[in-house]
């Protein structure tokens, strides 16, 4: 059965809603990428911060009051009048929420301790419901007042590529007729001290694939996609496949030779009924740190040895962590909607000798003509979890 992706709803550093994100996406625009101070003792990091005001929790939802669930709130206040159709043609019961996140509300719960510590007693504004790995998707629940399953993928940064996974298996097994599925992180002193405790963020804007690189940039971002088993339109945008794997190497660095990405990416062209050929785009992970980039351009190039146009979006909105997978997969339905633009790889241009050459998307170039146009966006996390999404026309 072919799962649409009907709507989207996006908010990160890039800018709010699809249009808004397309047209600096696809202009290489990093100016959402800013230096600030205050997150990790001592230093000033580059971040993919979202700026402004953020839509408000409603007041009988205060208790689940957190920048992750404002966040994810304002994604989903871009497309609610597809999902008020959607109720309408379904009913309540029939809407599923599967979200990916790994920050929930840990932000506010983290300056909860502290005031708790001080104080010997937690502020007047702080619930245990803020900070549960499942308040992304309770939260929505209960905003919609749906009563589809609802629930939280939590591995890392393929989190919210897991969710659109996932969604698409309850639309097979007729569990419900539409999925609000994606993800959301928000920035927090808890990520970003943790990963600079592994020497692993840049000070500078990231540097994938160079030579030069020397590790992410952390942002945050929320993406919501419609999935249901019907087209908005005569055409549609679909899921064509999902491939995933655990190769379990080690807890936080990546197999060195790609085994476990390749072999995700050869799932889901399986799954998709799809040669490496026909894939026009390669979005990859791209986090720029040494590890990462070396094992990703080895599977790249076993898996598409005649070569694939490709780029990292990270220097645009940073590493968003549980949703990097969906705000990736945002990205290629961004170049199916907004005239087959892709994102532009970028970098200071000085590839590593030790690696496999990639074939690198350069400004203003767009999709190759094609039957069927399919793209790819990989996503790997901690401990050796992979997966690839493909998305394009449907069949």
């Amino acid at each position: 059965m072919t799962t649409y992706l009907n709507a989207l709803g996006v908010i990160c550093s890039l800018g709010r809603g699809p249009d808004d994100v397309a047209r600096s996406l696809f202009a290489g625009d990093c100016s959402g990428m800013q230096r600030e101070s205050g997150w990790v003792p001592e230093r000033s990091l580059t971040v993919g911060a979202v700026k402004g005001e953020l839509a408000a929790i409603p007041a009988e939802l205060h208790q689940q009051k957190s920048r992750n669930n404002q966040l994810l709130l304002e994604a989903a206040l871009q497309i609610h009048d597809d999902i008020d159709q959607a109720i309408k043609r379904y009913g309540r019961e029939r809407i599923a929420v599967v979200l990916g996140t790994s920050t929930s509300g840990i932000d506010e719960a983290s300056r909860g301790i502290a005031h708790y510590l001080q104080e010997q007693q937690f502020p007047a504004d702080y619930d245990y419901q803020q900070q549960e790995l499942s308040a992304p998707a309770t939260f929505l629940a209960d905003w919609l007042n749906i009563g589809g399953p609802a629930y939280v993928i939590s591995t890392a940064c393929t989190s919210s590529a897991r969710a659109l996974m996932s969604a698409q298996r309850l639309l097979d097994l007729n569990l419900c007729d539409v999925v609000l599925c994606g993800g959301v992180d928000s920035l927090c002193a808890l990520t970003l001290n943790g990963f600079s405790a592994l020497d692993a963020v840049s000070d500078e804007r990231c540097n994938p694939f160079s030579a030069n690189r020397h590790g992410i940039n952390i942002g945050e971002a929320a993406a919501l996609f419609v999935m249901s088993k019907h087209p908005a339109d005569a055409h549609g945008i679909a899921l064509l496949g999902a491939g995933a794997s655990s190769d379990a190497h080690h807890i936080s660095a990546p197999e060195p030779n790609g085994r476990g990405a390749a072999q995700a990416m050869h799932k889901a062209l399986n799954r998709a009924g799809l040669h490496p050929a026909n894939i026009g785009y390669l979005n990859l992970h791209g986090t720029a740190t040494q590890h990462n980039d070396a094992m990703e351009s080895h599977a790249v190039a076993q898996v598409f040895p005649l070569g694939v146009p490709c780029s990292s979006t990270k220097p645009m909105t940073g590493h968003t962590l549980g949703a990097a997978g969906a705000l990736e997969a945002a990205f290629c339905w961004l170049s199916l909607t907004h005239d087959n633009a892709l994102a532009p790889h970028l970098w200071d241009g000085q590839p590593d000798p030790t690696l496999p050459a990639l074939h690198w998307v350069t400004p203003g170039q767009t999709l190759a003509a094609s039957p069927q146009r399919c793209l790819m966006s990989n996503s790997f996390a901690f401990g050796g979890n992979n997966v690839s999404l493909i998305i394009g026309d449907a069949p």
